[in-house]
């Protein structure tokens, strides 16, 4: 084989509490096809790049998790000065020019030089595929590259921008979309290589006051660090952020779940499944699932999370157990059991996974629903009621309802959504908008109840859509509300940011939930609305005011989420084939498995058929 350009070296990041055995296990770096672990199958993909492995394919799930301990660098011949984020500028796509000839020649365009009678729909046409050829030129300028290999896509890539934060790095959560844009293009190689890579960041020790997180967790971000060494070689590490640098110093949850659906998506797209195969990544599924699935004191199904841990990452009273966090939890386990290999060490989790996602759906249909009835009913609730019987299981206050709720949710029974948020005596009335989107996706809520989010949306279009779309929730909080759950950020004032601002990203997953339930004239009306003013004004990470009129006062521009979410959306409206492959039909046998009747106590039926008859539309 011939010797690779760059020299692999492995730095072990090992506490000291780390078994002595496993130290001595050497970990080896070898030049290998990330592509192809077996040389018999064929793949869409033949890309060879340059792939650090950290552990051989024999080795036990516990080892494997401990491997992960290792950062990988390498000794590259390159420009010595070059000490940021290395960007690929990808195409140099000439965009499309329209040229206003003569006055007398009012139907005739030239258009990159050849001139042609075009009509008013045509030069339509023509300014639409100008900003698709600008989007996906912005979109390639935004690679990041880790020893001339894609890995991902940096936050933003504004070059005005002085003081970039962490917008000069890759987010997991943030590549998503980027990600789906790249595999629907034909082009997966980014993305494997994206998936490989954070599996290799997984569980770094990294530490917050002493304090390490739980194995499994994954990276909220990582970026390509460059340091000199000797002559004109330097050194490429990938460092990754868990949040002990991030702002309120908050782990991510979601960036597992993201990993997981995009794993899924990879393959779905693709049809190459040998990656989600492998040990290493079959590892990677059981450790996230596995942190996820811990026993803990929490008596419900859903997720316990605190303030700021997914996309809404800083204090907007979210903490508890978050629609959003739900969504994606349940999406990233219904991921897992398609891709976990059954054997004698894998069946028990799977059976743990299915109770889960069981139980899960049950609540969150029967709890988290509410219309116009429901909260009727909750408006007239009974309190303090002690048994398992009662109606009121979480003793919500009626005087929560709020007055704006009233007003705002629609006569008709066919519109209602999903409450942002429940537990003991607090129900989260606001509509949050990825949450809901993804319960439709993932068929997290029933049939009727998916039809019916999209019914109140169409309904309120003007609030949840309005110049922008799509509110990334609603209403904001004001006055001393905001003063009180938000600790007065400034960031967050009433309708900017994740305060009701509107976040164009969410084009992508809206498109995809109305495609899901046979809508897609909804996603055309809001990808039209966006395509009028996303380019003008530099692709801003946010909008502000009530109706998204303006950017956000503090928005990133050439925001890569933004223009990825638009490149995606447009894709998945192209190749609705491509769009089924994304979604999750209900599952019919879950609603048959009840973890009341598998325990040996003999519980009562748990209301369960009532829950069953929601199903039929």
């Amino acid at each position: 084989m011939r010797p690779s350009k760059c020299l692999l070296r492995a730095f072990t990041r090992l506490s000291p509490s780390r078994d002595t055995a496993f130290q001595s296990h050497h970990s080896r770096c070898i030049n290998q096809n990330i592509n192809n672990q077996d040389p018999y199958r064929i793949t869409k993909l033949r890309n060879v790049v340059q792939f650090c492995t950290n552990r051989p394919s024999s080795v036990t799930t516990q080892v494997a998790s401990e491997a992960r301990n290792l950062s990988a660098s390498r000794i590259c011949t390159k420009d010595p000065t070059l000490d940021k984020i290395i960007a690929k500028n990808g195409l140099n796509v000439k965009p499309l020019t329209v040229e206003r000839l003569e006055e007398d020649e009012k139907d005739e365009e030239v258009v990159n030089g050849d001139v042609r009678n075009i009509d008013k729909d045509g030069l339509e046409n023509v300014r639409r595929k100008e900003i698709e050829e600008e989007a996906w030129r912005l979109l390639r300028q935004s690679v990041v590259t880790y020893c001339d290999s894609p890995v991902g896509t940096m936050a933003a890539n504004d070059p005005t921008d002085t003081a970039p934060l962490n917008y000069d790095q890759v987010f997991v959560r943030d590549f998503v979309p980027s990600a789906l844009a790249f595999l629907m293009k034909g082009e997966g190689e980014i993305v494997r290589n994206f998936l490989l890579y954070t599996l290799q960041l997984q569980s770094w020790e990294k530490t917050v006051d002493c304090y390490s997180p739980g194995q499994g967790l994954m990276p909220a971000s990582f970026k390509v660090r460059t340091s000199p060494l000797e002559e004109d070689k330097f050194e490429e590490v990938l460092d990754p952020d868990f949040g002990e640098s991030a702002i309120g110093r908050v782990a991510p949850v979601d960036s597992g779940l993201w990993w997981i659906i995009l794993l899924r998506a990879y393959g779905k797209i693709t049809g190459d499944y040998s990656l989600q195969e492998r040990v290493d990544v079959q590892t990677g599924i059981k450790m996230i699932a596995n942190l996820c699935l811990a026993d803990g004191f929490d008596m419900f199904p859903t997720l316990l999370v605190t303030d700021g841990s997914c996309m809404i990452d800083r204090r907007m009273g979210i903490h508890g157990h978050p629609l959003e966090i739900q969504a994606l939890f349940y999406s990233a386990l219904r991921s897992s059991r398609e891709m976990i290999t059954i054997n004698d060490s894998s069946k028990n989790l799977v059976r743990t996974i299915n109770n889960r996602l069981s139980a899960i759906s049950f609540h969150i249909r029967e709890n988290y629903w509410v219309d116009k009835g429901k909260i009727n009913e909750i408006y007239r609730y009974k309190t303090e009621e002690y048994s398992t019987d009662a109606t009121n299981k979480f003793n919500i206050y009626p005087d929560q309802v709020s007055p704006w709720l009233m007003d705002w949710i629609p006569e008709s029974h066919r519109c209602g959504f999903l409450v942002g948020n429940l537990q003991p005596a607090h129900m989260d009335f606001r509509f949050f908008t990825l949450g809901n989107l993804w319960s439709i996706i993932s068929s997290l809520g029933t049939p009727r109840q998916n039809q019916a989010i999209l019914n109140l949306i169409e309904e309120k279009w003007d609030d949840l859509i309005g110049h922008m779309p799509l509110k990334i929730c609603f209403p904001a909080l004001e006055s001393s509300e905001w003063h009180i759950i938000t600790g007065s950020d400034p960031k967050n004032t009433p309708w900017s940011y994740h305060n009701g601002g509107s976040w164009p990203t969410l084009l992508w997953q809206f498109t995809l939930a109305c495609m899901k339930m046979g809508r897609p004239e909804l996603a055309e009306k809001a990808v039209t609305l966006a395509e009028k003013r996303l380019q003008a004004d530099r692709w801003p990470e946010y909008y502000d005011t009530r109706y998204g009129k303006f950017i956000g006062k503090k928005s990133r521009l050439y925001q890569t989420w933004t223009i990825a979410g638009f490149l995606t959306a447009k894709q998945l409206l192209q190749n609705p084939e491509m769009a089924s492959s994304l979604f999750w039909e209900e599952d019919l046998e879950l609603l048959e498995t009840c973890v009341c009747v598998l325990t040996k106590s003999g519980r009562k039926s748990c209301s369960r058929a009532a829950a069953k008859s929601q199903i039929l539309i």
